[in-house]
């Protein structure tokens, strides 16, 4: 252990989560929306936080369902999801964001199928220097986009039922440009609406840190905020995103991976923060616009080989239940956290 992270563990390993009060209501009261309907958190179960089943990287001026196969797509996805509802997975939290690829009638057909708990999401990504976003936004205020997202939730996407989940949104690499930060705006204007959770798209530490300021800033807790893409972001980074109460997510775990995402967890495990750690593969999925969707990405690394390297780390069952069900059930229930 380096001197910087025994200074850190002696600052905060007495404190953690446990230690903030948090002025909102307890995840019994509130509920999960997932693509088919409202539930308790307590029926999320074992969860992966960020996954992705399809994504069309044609840019937000050409995307459509009119480029992809909807039952195509489903032939391929159908197997990797069953796959791990075999392993004991029973909520998928797909990321894919409206303009990316965002297809909610694919993914109610996939839970009917699966008898997973899908979630999918409202919100926009800036990310890639804004390619996937709409021209509107250069045009609307943080509160127009907000309205926008609001809409989803309350009257369905598409002109469905099926409602958002949670926030993604996505910012390049800090410092963030106005639209990024518009983007925050946006979605902490809609998470004090609506009580929905932000899970922002965030490579750069100093990006994910004013995130969350400004998220504090609009009076939103960053317990409602996810720093999406944190692994290999530095300790130091990840501690103090914790300390402000803001989730950290080591996602993109693959079978090149699950060792470094496994000494990240276990850091923050001893940083006494494991209660703020969300875990995913960040994996798929079918790519349009390539034969057959192109390779996919299975999701099953996570329960194959990142589970048993946390148990060669010494986490025992109850960590690992943190890690993959209380921590989910606490960060994705519908309530606002507001300061």
């Amino acid at each position: 252990m380096n001197v910087s992270r025994r200074t850190f563990l002696k600052q905060t390993s007495a404190a953690g989560l446990a230690s903030l009060a948090l002025p909102f209501s307890s995840v019994e009261e509130a509920t999960v929306q997932t693509v088919a309907e409202r539930i308790p958190p307590t029926k999320m179960g074992v969860t992966l936080a960020h996954e992705h089943v399809l994504v069309d990287f044609v840019g937000a001026d050409q995307v459509t369902s009119n480029r992809y196969d909807a039952d195509e797509a489903l032939e391929k996805i159908l197997p990797y999801l069953e796959g791990i509802k075999q392993l004991g997975c029973q909520t998928f939290v797909e990321c894919t964001p409206n303009y990316l690829g965002r297809d909610v009638k694919l993914l109610q057909r996939l839970a009917e199928a699966t008898g997973l708990n899908l979630l999918t999401n409202t919100g926009l990504y800036g990310a890639r220097n804004g390619i996937f976003l709409p021209d509107y936004v250069s045009q609307e205020s943080p509160e127009q986009l907000a309205r926008r997202w609001i809409n989803e939730y309350e009257n369905g996407i598409d002109g469905t039922q099926i409602r958002p989940g949670f926030i993604k949104i996505g910012v390049n690499n800090g410092p963030l440009v106005d639209y990024d930060q518009k983007l925050v705006q946006a979605a902490a204007l809609t998470h004090r609406k609506t009580g929905l959770t932000i899970a922002a798209h965030t490579g750069d530490a100093n990006a994910a840190l004013k995130e969350i300021q400004i998220v504090q800033d609009a009076g939103v807790h960053p317990n409602a905020f996810i720093w999406v893409h944190a692994q290999g972001k530095g300790y130091q980074n990840h501690i103090k995103a914790a300390k402000q109460g803001a989730w950290v997510e080591l996602d993109g775990v693959s079978e090149s991976s699950y060792v470094a995402h496994a000494q990240q967890a276990q850091a923050l495990k001893e940083a006494g923060f494991l209660n703020q750690v969300l875990v995913s593969c960040d994996a798929g999925w079918y790519r349009v616009g390539e034969p057959n969707g192109g390779e996919y990405r299975s999701h099953a690394v996570l329960f194959e080989k990142f589970v048993p390297e946390l148990k060669k780390l010494d986490f025992s069952e109850a960590d690992i239940d943190q890690l993959l069900i209380k921590n989910p059930a606490e960060a994705f229930p519908i309530r606002k956290r507001l300061i």
